[in-house]
């Protein structure tokens, strides 16, 4: 069978992997000249597959009025004349219950621990495959004392969705993360987990590449999907895709399309509950090794993450809701920039770090979706947001198992295409 996955980010990747391993003819249709060149690029480099609680949580709505109202707030919201964005704006707000965030974390973890899985048979398999890859564990860190209480309080509830977690004392993180001592002081603890990693996303996204076109699939880079059309003259609804002009056939067709797929799904009449969350990261070579953090650290109050990646330091965070446009804002650039020089002062080359920022494609539950489509040869894979590099094995695994017609590993339960 012939399956066109549209997307060249991780997740498209990532599932013409899964359908390539299962026999399947795949094509890969990428609008950029090579792939993982937007959201996948250089994200935050954390694969935190313990760490998949949505940002729609009880504690959010009372933060939402000083973070929108800060300029330099973790999450900012510019509004626009745009339904979508008031709309899942909305879907946003009521999924704030402890009821939803809770169903969505089981949902998550269990997506997250097939990735876990998924990606440490990947490197046993293909031990070639080059990406900064490193299980460093990760420190959550807490300025804040009410913050530490409601974390020790939700790893009670990790722990029952079999997660492993420690909490650490001000002075333990410090013990553990020596990199951490000039924050010592304003820290109220912290929570470690042993099981997380780190990675270069890009570097994983060329290595598979290279890996599919040793498994003769076709990449269609620099080729922009314009159209995807019902064809209405058979029994069965069926969709053509179209792009650079022409047809491009297939058997099947898989969307991955990240943030754009709204826009194709929606003259098909599929829509779907999806908005792009602007994120910013920075990526600085390492001057001092001992001043940088070892492992994984991510600054709960500050919204933002560290990782190792070789001899860089990726640095990334913030959530603006605010459009489609991915040019960014040089002041929450200069946000990062700051934050990092006084959590890491000897760490890196902020100066000189590179900057970047992308388009995640989120629902307002963080629940990706993943499933077939009324359309008999139509299926969607999209909607990780920030988590789509730990989420992207155990996604393209579910949609080559549901293409195949096997079960599903994991339930689909919470994952389904919007009626």
């Amino acid at each position: 069978m012939h399956v066109m996955v549209l997307g060249g980010g991780v997740t498209g990747l990532a599932t013409a992997w899964y359908l390539a391993c299962d026999g399947h003819e795949v094509t890969v249709v990428e609008r950029n000249a090579e792939v993982a060149l937007e959201s996948s690029y250089a994200n935050g480099g954390q694969l935190s597959y313990s760490y998949v609680a949505p940002l729609a949580g009880p504690g959010v709505l009372s933060k939402l009025p000083q973070w929108l109202t800060q300029p330099h707030s973790p999450v900012q919201f510019r509004p626009r004349a745009d339904p979508d964005q008031w709309r899942w704006l909305l879907k946003f707000v009521l999924a704030c219950t402890r009821a939803q965030s809770e169903l969505a974390t089981r949902r998550l973890v269990a997506l997250s621990f097939l990735s876990r899985d998924l990606m440490r048979d990947l490197l046993n398999r293909e031990p070639t495959l080059s990406f900064d890859y490193a299980k460093t564990g990760k420190l959550v860190v807490y300025r804040n004392e009410d913050s530490f209480a409601s974390a020790r309080r939700l790893l009670h509830f990790q722990r029952s969705l079999g997660c492993e977690q420690h909490v650490l004392t001000a002075r333990e993180c410090t013990a553990a993360e020596p990199s951490l001592d000039g924050l010592g002081l304003n820290l109220a603890g912290g929570i470690f987990t042993p099981s997380e990693e780190t990675a270069d996303c890009y570097k994983f996204c060329v290595g598979l590449a290279a890996k599919l076109r040793s498994k003769k699939v076709r990449l269609l880079l620099g080729t922009e999907v314009t159209s995807l059309r019902a064809d209405r003259g058979r029994r069965a609804h069926r969709i053509t895709v179209h792009a650079n002009g022409r047809e491009i056939a297939a058997d099947q067709v898989v969307v991955c399309a990240g943030a754009a797929s709204p826009d194709l799904l929606r003259p098909l009449g599929i829509k779907i509950p999806l908005y792009p969350l602007k994120g910013y990261s920075l990526t600085a070579q390492i001057l001092a090794r001992d001043a940088a953090p070892h492992m994984s650290v991510t600054d709960f109050d500050r919204k933002i993450v560290y990782a190792r990646l070789g001899d860089r330091l990726r640095i990334a965070g913030m959530a603006d809701i605010a459009g489609r446009d991915a040019t960014p804002d040089p002041s929450r650039i200069e946000s990062l920039r700051s934050e990092a020089a006084r959590a890491f002062p000897l760490a890196g080359d902020y100066a000189r770090a590179q900057a970047w920022c992308g388009l995640r494609p989120a629902t307002p539950t963080s629940t990706p979706v993943i499933g077939a489509t009324r359309f008999a040869n139509l299926w969607l894979n999209l909607g990780q947001g920030a988590l789509g590099f730990t989420l992207a094995l155990g996604s393209g695994l579910l949609i080559s198992e549901l293409v195949t017609g096997r079960r599903p590993s994991v339930p689909l339960d919470g994952f389904a295409v919007p009626s």
